[in-house]
């Protein structure tokens, strides 16, 4: 493999990977503005079980200490019999899943809005998401970035929607990447 006037290795890889030697890829995070299609839909995986350890936790670091969410024996006097998972730590590991793919590039979260839960999350079920871009422009104030739109919905391994919510995010444009000088 020759390299090209600007010394990096010509030649095409597996997508989702940058060749950066011979027989040498590396994996790449999120997109660039110019890669973004208003409309793609991004299928996050691997999924996500969520544990007891999960909802404990996270309702403690957050300050959640709501019965419903960690007191066995409160839950299952209640509606559903048992502990519900924090809406808290439902809403982190969809949001975490989706974050590589859509946004592992971005500058900065803008924005949260029209964060739904329409159906409980338990210890033990898994948990999928998928994100449609639904808007990008490039920012009038920031040269070399652009505002991306997405929506996403989180799934059981069942179907049933669990979350959906609405984020934006700043995202740099190619001229303005920084893979090279930080080993990306």
């Amino acid at each position: 493999m020759r390299p090209d006037q600007a010394g990096k290795p010509t030649g095409s890889g597996p997508v989702g990977y940058r060749m950066v030697g011979e027989n040498r890829y590396r994996e790449q995070v999120g997109f660039y503005y110019e890669e973004i299609v208003v409309g793609m839909v991004i299928e996050h995986r691997p999924g996500r079980t969520v544990t007891e350890m999960d909802n404990v936790l996270m309702s403690m670091l957050s300050m959640n200490a709501s019965p419903l969410h960690i007191d066995g024996a409160y839950a299952e006097a209640r509606r559903w019999g048992q502990p519900l998972v924090s809406s808290l730590v439902t809403l982190s590991i969809v949001g975490g899943m989706t974050a590589r793919s859509t946004s592992g590039r971005a500058i900065a979260n803008l924005g949260w809005d029209r964060i739904h839960l329409p159906q409980p999350v338990f210890v033990g079920e898994t948990l999928y998401a998928e994100s449609e871009v639904t808007a990008k422009r490039l920012s009038a104030s920031r040269p070399g970035e652009g505002i991306v739109s997405c929506r996403t919905i989180g799934r059981k391994a069942t179907g049933e929607v669990v979350l959906t919510f609405e984020r934006s995010f700043l995202v740099p444009t190619q001229e303005s990447g920084i893979d090279d000088t930080t080993g990306y």
